[in-house]
């Protein structure tokens, strides 16, 4: 509805002159909230983060990836900010989410706007600034087990329920830490937009725009491409998702972001990909059983579906596979 809060009211009457209505969007699984504001001309994306009131403009993570991003991928424009109330105004780019517009092209339409996606990301990964936000932040071994940990407890004992007995779960983390540490390994660390995904980019204009993308932080070259090929919004075609491994592999090596030969890339691509499928399952266990959060529920079981690949693959993977597949299912 058109119900605009006060806190809101100034700040879109100094910003959006002349706007008519706003409404709420729905809005992914944070505290942000994202409201259309209509106004002539083209509208507006208004949002409000409660992270952002009262904090520093210069030390705000989303701004700081902005004004690394801006220029070298698109990205919505920001065109007015508060942080005494914790608000940004930001151009609209509609509802062209990549999760919507790849099912109305073909293979090779699909192949080509995937192909965009992964040129953003060598932009992205190129990019070598050191220090401070995003560059001191990174998947190391803690982040990845509060992620499995988070896994275990949303997902395995929350939505699936698992009767595990203690012991299996000290086997399960410890083959889960095992992977963790396998994954560490900052020397092939480039900046990660870390939740690359179909929801998170946009087609405008013919180009695939890219947000939410303020938790930036280091991981491996196969992370971003991990969240894009094995999303669980959207499944790829095989062979749409073999030419674009291949695009992302070739197309790293050629810009040095990676030297891996095609054995240690795959290795490192399953890897990851088992454990960036784990996270999103606790992610999703969690918005479903604790939050009441149903819309989650339909993509749970195409993510449970892509592990059996990787332990398939890779024998690192095969313990932790053995235990999780008992209980990755629902009466």
């Amino acid at each position: 509805g058109t119900m605009v809060d006060e806190q809101v009211r100034p700040f879109l009457e100094a910003n959006a002159a002349g706007f008519t209505a706003v409404e709420l969007l729905a809005g992914d699984a944070s505290t942000r909230r994202y409201w259309r504001v209509r106004v002539t001309g083209g509208n507006r994306v208004l949002c409000h983060d409660p992270g952002f009131v009262d904090a520093s403009i210069a030390e705000y993570p989303f701004m700081i990836v902005y004004t690394l991003l801006k220029g070298r991928v698109p990205v919505p424009e920001v065109y007015a900010m508060d942080n005494r109330r914790g608000l940004f105004l930001l151009q609209d780019l509609g509802d062209g989410l990549l999760e919507y517009a790849c099912p109305l092209h073909d293979r090779d339409g699909t192949a080509r706007i995937y192909r965009q996606c992964i040129d953003s990301l060598f932009r992205i990964q190129t990019i070598r600034e050191k220090g401070g936000t995003p560059f001191s932040l990174s998947f190391d071994v803690d982040k990845l087990m509060f992620e499995f940990d988070f896994f275990i407890e949303h997902a395995l004992r929350g939505y699936f329920g698992a009767r595990a007995t203690d012991e299996e779960i000290i086997s399960l983390r410890t083959e889960f830490l095992k992977i963790a540490r396998l994954l560490y390994r900052p020397e092939h660390f480039v900046l990660a937009h870390r939740d690359y995904h179909s929801r998170n980019i946009i087609m405008f204009d013919d180009a695939p725009y890219i947000i939410d993308f303020q938790d930036a932080r280091m991981g491996l070259p196969q992370y971003d491409a991990v969240s894009l090929l094995r999303d669980s919004y959207l499944r790829l075609d095989d062979r749409v998702f073999e030419e674009c491994k291949s695009y992302f592999y070739e197309g790293g090596k050629d810009m040095d972001i990676h030297s891996q030969g095609i054995d240690e890339f795959n290795y490192y691509f399953d890897v990851m990909a088992f454990q960036r499928n784990v996270k999103a399952l606790g992610t999703f266990g969690y918005q479903v059983s604790s939050r009441g959060n149903r819309r989650y529920e339909r993509y749970i079981a195409p993510t449970v579906a892509y592990l059996d690949g990787y332990a398939d693959r890779q024998k690192v993977l095969e313990n932790a596979w053995r235990i999780l597949k008992r209980y990755l299912w629902r009466d």
